[in-house]
């Protein structure tokens, strides 16, 4: 397998409210058919799929709660673009997790929930790469 992730999906009750959520944060939303949508993330991309039809597609249950085993993170270049982020998310109708704070690996995060309770960490790690440069919207 090659070292990559070409696509995050994630299942969503309600895919108009997912998508103004992420479209609020500013993320480009890509051409997608009326019952998915597509975003681009300078490299990868974000799929907002209905719950139960992801379920459906991988074999799987669609009933669950609590915490997934997983969060996404964003890394940003300071700790006030964390925070900053973090107020952006939650203005857009994220639920404030955890505010930004210093961690016990030198940096600096917090966490937010989406709509659909999907975590989103969103961290200044010195120590490491932001990411490619920003591009503009596809």
């Amino acid at each position: 397998m090659q070292p990559r992730i070409s696509m995050i999906t994630l299942g969503v009750r309600d895919l108009a409210r997912a998508v103004a959520f992420y479209r609020a944060l500013g993320l480009p939303q890509l051409d997608s058919p009326p019952t998915v949508a597509f975003f681009n993330l300078n490299g990868s991309w974000l799929g907002l799929y209905g719950r139960e039809a992801l379920a459906e597609d991988a074999g799987v249950p669609a009933e669950g709660s609590g915490f997934a085993g997983f969060s996404l993170a964003h890394n940003v270049s300071s700790p006030a673009a964390v925070d900053a982020l973090l107020a952006e998310a939650v203005a857009a109708g994220a639920t404030l997790i955890k505010p930004g704070q210093a961690v016990f690996w030198g940096g600096y995060s917090g966490y937010f929930a989406d709509p659909d309770g999907h975590l989103w960490e969103v961290a200044h790690n010195p120590f490491m790469w932001v990411g490619p440069p920003d591009t503009e919207a596809a």
